[in-house]
């Protein structure tokens, strides 16, 4: 051991105290001083965390219960169906959410050379594309969870649908081909956001869009596991976008002009009903703390 200098030669004899690191005044090698966690933070973490609802990092609840999350999504999940369905059937066959099937048109139409079919994939993989980049930023930085930037982001979607449905009622469910791509291109940005808002529920493996990977995994968890039901959330979801695609569709066969009506609505009904249960937890938490 060098004289005036502490040192470690083996692993058990290191200092196990994590946080700050300074300079002691001695020279003898740094010192680590614990950094001490506000009164009561960890506490009120804990019992958001067991209840299954998202902090600020400052023990602040600020989201539903991830059961009620899950729930929002099922909502999302049918207006999804209900809009796929319009530009599936009415706008050349392009989904406004499912990039694959998107991708695929595209590939066709290069092999092909159809540049109106060109265009269309472009605009429907690009769309989305641009939502999921577009909702992103402002929730990029805030914990899993509904709250005030999920609500203003979910308020964009449901913005875009409203415009869409403005849009469709306008042209009387007939539009043009060019037209056609400005509708598709509203869908497909509301769908990127749509899957970004869903990511950042807070509900572990969750998608209202693309659901491949949610049956794949409901598949593959009852065969691991045949006596236990696994995954009720994805199978609610796969559900709920079935009926939004039934919704949509009697809507469209009966009163084909208001046949996005229903997914703009679901989508608003989502936002009104994620508020109210984010006051809720608040008003339960505040409840809850020590006076």
């Amino acid at each position: 051991m060098a004289r005036g200098r502490a040192s470690f030669t083996h692993k058990d004899e290191r200092p196990r105290s994590v946080g700050l690191a300074v300079r002691s005044q001695g020279g003898l090698g740094n010192v680590r001083v614990p950094r001490r966690a506000p009164a009561g933070a960890f506490d009120v973490e804990d019992r958001a965390r067991r209840a299954g609802r998202g902090t600020d990092g400052r023990g602040i609840v600020h989201a539903p219960s991830t059961r009620a999350a899950a729930s929002l999504l099922v909502a999302l999940a049918a207006a999804s169906g209900c809009i796929d369905v319009i530009c599936l059937t009415k706008l050349n066959g392009y989904f406004a959410s499912v990039v694959t099937g998107n991708l695929v048109h595209f590939g066709h139409a290069i092999a092909t050379a159809d540049t109106r079919s060109l265009a269309g994939a472009v605009v429907a993989v690009g769309g989305y594309a641009v939502g999921v980049a577009g909702a992103t930023v402002p929730l990029r930085h805030t914990p899993p969870g509904w709250n005030r930037r999920t609500a203003v982001v979910t308020s964009v979607e449901a913005v875009l649908l409203l415009g869409f449905t403005v849009g469709w009622v306008a042209c009387s469910a007939r539009p043009g081909y060019g037209f056609g791509l400005v509708l598709l291109a509203m869908a497909a940005v509301s769908s990127g956001i749509q899957s970004v808002i869903t990511v950042a529920a807070g509900v572990r493996g969750a998608s209202t869009t693309y659901l491949t990977g949610s049956l794949t995994e409901l598949v593959r968890r009852r065969v691991v596991d045949p006596h236990r039901f696994a995954d009720v959330g994805g199978a609610g979801r796969l559900a709920g976008l079935v009926v939004g695609a039934v919704l949509g569709t009697l809507v469209l066969r009966t009163a084909p002009t208001w046949a996005s009506v229903p997914a703009a609505v679901l989508v608003v009904a989502v936002i009104a009903f994620a508020i109210g249960l984010t006051q809720r937890a608040r008003t339960a938490a505040g409840r809850s703390q020590p006076r």
